[in-house]
């Protein structure tokens, strides 16, 4: 059994991609070929905004907005600790300092409440300036962002809705990554939308800074490549990625319904038995994992052994909080510091989740967890 199923996505789309790959060998564009335009069209379409820019991986498409908007020494910028450590890395690479919120109990997600509360006391403290918030969309659903955005307005902070795993979902009638001020997305293998690489992607409606990303992404440029306006960085999507993707959306509707079936199909036979997901009215989750959370960490390591014993693979999204992690030791966080993070991450585990399980599969998962239960 496998955690994603890449194999069936590609045998279902193997002629498209197979002749999408054979028509960038052909015209030989490998970088900024004419599927990266097609690319940017396809998903600012999709995703209901002015603009979208290609980029080398997720992380990539973090940073470039911080570079934008000037982000750097001195400035705070709130986040998560309970995401992959790009979400914070890119803030401390520009020299600015990450500030860890505790999550919401219920959708893993950045807690507004928690969130006014922490800028409000980085205000009163007085020894960074508050410059921007990065709300990440945990396993595929969207973070609150009415809740946050007006939190924003009232500081005068930016909003980079870290959507590296929710491509696709949806927040009360809009698509994921048109819910702030810029979004940022990952086409990592295992993303939702993935492509057979690195790759990533920005989007916003605001075309002063759109065009900054588009110098940004390439070294700064101002004219032309050898006229440099600014220092950026080598940020470009490679042209056989933006074939794969472009391959992958057609598809991509489908594979969402599907994800919705497959996890609809878990909470029916593991609700009552453990903690499954919650999607709150009017959010619509991409699914990129389905997590559930066992009494403790004892619990969790028999239910994830038993199923290992019998074929199944499962994983923790995430062991360890971004606060009690040695890179970020200079900030001093402790143990105790946010204790909803902490409590989730000694009791979550995730189990396979792509648009290929088979009932029967899904039907032998939860079996050996209620068996173990």
């Amino acid at each position: 059994m496998n955690f994603i199923d890449l194999k069936s996505q590609y045998n279902i789309i193997k002629d498209i991609v197979d002749s999408s790959l054979q028509n960038v060998l052909d015209h030989g564009a490998y970088i900024m070929g004419p599927e990266i335009n097609q690319l940017e069209s396809r998903l600012a379409e999709y995703a209901s905004t002015k603009y979208a820019l290609t980029c080398s991986s997720g992380t990539d498409a973090l940073l470039l907005p911080l570079m934008a908007w000037g982000i750097g020494p001195g400035d705070a910028v709130f986040t998560s600790p309970i995401t992959f450590i790009a979400t914070a890395e890119v803030i401390h690479l520009l020299g600015a300092t990450a500030v860890f919120v505790d999550i919401d109990s219920d959708t893993f997600n950045i807690n507004p409440d928690k969130l006014n509360e922490s800028i409000k006391q980085v205000n009163s403290e007085g020894k960074l300036t508050p410059k921007a918030i990065i709300p990440v969309d945990l396993f595929g659903l969207t973070a609150d962002y009415d809740a946050i955005n007006k939190i924003a307005e009232s500081h005068n902070l930016y909003v980079l809705e870290d959507a590296a795993q929710s491509f696709g979902a949806e927040y009360k009638g809009n698509k994921s990554c048109s819910l702030a001020h810029c979004a940022a997305t990952s086409f990592y293998p295992a993303k939702p939308l993935g492509c057979y690489g690195d790759g990533g992607a920005v989007f916003t409606d605001d075309e002063e800074m759109y065009k900054l990303l588009v110098s940004f992404r390439v070294h700064g440029q101002g004219e032309d490549r050898y006229n440099n306006d600014r220092i950026g960085i080598n940020g470009r999507m490679d042209t056989m990625q933006a074939a794969i993707l472009l391959a992958k959306l057609t598809i991509f509707d489908d594979e969402i319904k599907k994800r919705n079936e497959v996890a609809a199909k878990y909470s029916d036979l593991l609700n009552s038995k453990i903690i499954t997901p919650i999607v709150p009215k009017g959010y619509l989750s991409v699914w990129a994992q389905y997590s559930v959370l066992a009494e403790n960490s004892v619990q969790r390591e028999r239910i994830m052994s038993h199923l290992k014993l019998n074929g199944i693979p499962s994983v923790i999204y995430y062991p360890k909080p971004l606060h009690l992690q040695k890179a970020f030791k200079n900030l001093n966080y402790k143990y105790g510091d946010f204790p909803v993070s902490e409590s989730v991450s000694e009791r979550i585990f995730s189990l396979p989740m792509h648009p290929y399980l088979k009932d029967e599969e899904i039907q032998l998962i939860c079996d050996k967890i209620i068996e173990i239960l």
